[in-house]
């Protein structure tokens, strides 16, 4: 019985060895975070962070994903705004991580989507999200946009000067540009 559970274990390595990494161009790519608030509208740039894409290459679709990065490297263009975002996530060098669990194809829509784990607050939530993946060679685009709600995070409504709010309701747009390695 050891021996058969050793064959089918290396019956399915050939499907494995396909998944090929992704090495993200940090020049290329972006990762951004769109917000409203009483008056105005503006939107963070997260200007570091690491990640490991991986991607079956005959199917172009991700086989994992994992993205972390610290909340001081995301920038929204005004320095005292984005100090105040550290002092509401609670000071120190607060972090964010995303990791990919899962692919689909919607047959109504015809669109691929994503579903993983996005922890920001020391809170893990499921997400899901449309996404699509184009590829030029050994160069990939994947791009996508998805809709998070903070407040399910544990942080507390956004509010300054008993006026301005900013509203729960985020969208965080991405754009990836690697070469499969």
């Amino acid at each position: 019985m050891k021996a058969f559970t050793f064959i089918a274990a290396l019956a399915l390595f050939p499907v494995v060895a396909q998944a090929d990494r992704l090495e993200v161009d940090q020049t290329k790519s972006r990762i951004q975070v769109d917000a409203k608030a009483t008056g105005h509208a503006f939107t963070g740039t997260l200007q570091k962070y690491t990640s490991v894409v991986t991607g079956d290459t005959a199917t172009n679709l991700p086989t994992g994903f994992t993205l972390n990065w610290a909340f001081s490297d995301l920038k929204t263009g005004e320095a005292k705004r984005d100090k105040e975002m550290i002092t509401w996530l609670g000071g120190g060098n607060p972090k964010g991580s995303f990791v990919f669990t899962k692919t689909w194809n919607d047959k109504k829509s015809g669109k691929d989507y994503a579903m993983g784990e996005l922890t920001i607050n020391g809170v893990a939530k499921t997400i899901s999200f449309p996404f699509t993946v184009k590829r030029d060679g050994d160069w990939v685009t994947i791009d996508g946009e998805a809709a998070m709600n903070y407040k399910n995070h544990g942080l507390p409504l956004i509010r300054a000067m008993a006026i301005m709010t900013v509203e729960p309701q985020l969208k965080v747009r991405f754009h990836l540009v690697g070469e499969l390695k």
